[in-house]
């Protein structure tokens, strides 16, 4: 078996507020490698942390030789410059992370010019608890996975599916545990959950 890595062309990437240089940083370093170049719209929200980012890999484009322009910023709305980058058809892929909503619209736009998709859109991440389940473990991977970034993550545990036989145990310890949770200024040490 042999694997080939054969350039697109430009990758458009679009980034949601909650993890600004994550998704710009896996996608745009893929591709690089396969010989292509980027074009990343960050979330209305964040263009100071996509402006610093873009900053530090002109820096280091420059370091090494390279033309700065692979990785290319574009700062604005998604009502104009979003909709621009899905309707141009020198994208020839677009990665798009955000609501189920914009995803939806991102895909049937992308689509309808024959160019590609990556999406990663909103979730309604599930536990499963089975009644074999050891539940002081399941209590922590539960308080974690909903609590450990605030909610602001694209894989926050949303929902519990759990054996009827465990629930009213599970629950009281999931009563207990989130008792524990002080809710404030995250700046503070004793905060676990901030915003």
């Amino acid at each position: 078996m042999m694997e080939q890595w054969h350039p697109l062309g430009i990758v458009g990437i679009v980034s949601a507020f909650n993890f600004p240089v994550a998704v710009w940083s896996w996608n745009s370093a893929l591709a690089a490698v396969c010989g292509d170049s980027t074009i990343w719209k960050p979330s209305s929200q964040t263009p100071l942390t996509a402006i610093a980012t873009i900053k530090i890999a002109e820096r280091v484009c420059r370091a090494n030789d390279i033309d700065p322009a692979i990785f290319s910023l574009v700062i604005g709305e998604g009502a104009t410059i979003g909709e621009s980058l899905i309707s141009d058809p020198r994208v020839a892929l677009l990665s798009a992370t955000g609501s189920t909503k914009m995803g939806r619209h991102v895909g049937e736009a992308v689509t309808r010019r024959l160019g590609r998709t990556l999406l990663e859109l909103g979730g309604n991440n599930a536990i499963i608890v089975a009644r074999s389940a050891k539940l002081d473990l399941a209590t922590r991977a539960i308080l974690f996975g909903a609590v450990g970034t605030a909610g602001q993550r694209c894989t926050t545990t949303r929902r519990i599916i759990v054996h009827e036989s465990v629930q009213k145990e599970l629950t009281r310890s999931l009563r207990e545990a989130y008792e524990h949770v002080r809710i404030g200024n995250p700046l503070e040490p004793e905060t676990l959950m901030g915003p």
